[in-house]
């Protein structure tokens, strides 16, 4: 089996989520394997719960890019993987993972995937999602507070502190390295045929 990696990436609220759930709309469950690179952040359930809340998660250190790019090589190779179920409430990894089978198109998600080269040298398809601050900052506000427990103020206040500056270090500067970047006037719709097209069409067993 071919196996093609397509990553998509861009800044926290950009769409990478909605823009993936149009790729296994668009091809099936049977076709498409996804993995959140956001399930990969190093568990610190051995640092207090005090160290935990004021941590920079928006740095690339925070993430586990050893484990995730051996999970890459492993789907790579037609083998499934166990992936870490993070609590993002709590900062830790719980006991339990999720398996995901290797498909011929794997969907891997996350705001920092183009900042780790050992990871960007592994997608076939490079895909930048291009959306202002202000609407990440509406969605991520949105999110986090519906999702994720969080208070309005503390979301304001960890995307002005950290979330902002680090997409302008991390983030931005290799929006330039993409095979694709996704405007805030195309559809998502249309996207995802086109990278369907892109990645699976003529390479299907």
């Amino acid at each position: 089996m071919t196996v093609k990696l397509c990553g998509i990436c861009g800044g926290s609220g950009s769409g990478k989520t909605t823009l993936t759930k149009h790729l296994l709309d668009s091809l099936g469950t049977d076709q498409v394997s996804v993995v959140s690179f956001d399930s990969y952040y190093r568990d610190l359930s051995d640092v207090s719960m005090a160290d935990r809340s004021v941590r920079n998660y928006d740095h690339p250190d925070s993430l586990d890019s050893e484990l995730f790019v051996s999970h890459l090589d492993r789907l790579r190779s037609g083998q499934g993987i166990d992936v870490p179920v993070y609590d993002f409430a709590s900062h830790t990894r719980s006991e339990r993972t999720e398996r995901v089978d290797a498909h011929h198109l794997v969907v891997i998600e996350g705001i920092l995937l183009a900042c780790f080269p050992e990871i960007a040298k592994r997608v076939d398809i490079l895909v930048f999602i291009d959306v202002s601050e202000e609407i990440r900052l509406e969605r991520r506000l949105k999110r986090d507070v519906a999702e994720r427990g969080r208070q309005a103020d503390d979301v304001r206040r960890q995307f002005a502190e950290t979330v902002a500056p680090m997409h302008d270090l991390y983030v931005e500067p290799h929006k330039g390295a993409a095979d694709r970047v996704v405007s805030i006037d195309e559809t998502y719709e249309d996207v995802a045929a086109e990278l369907s097209q892109a990645m699976l069409l003529g390479t299907l067993d």
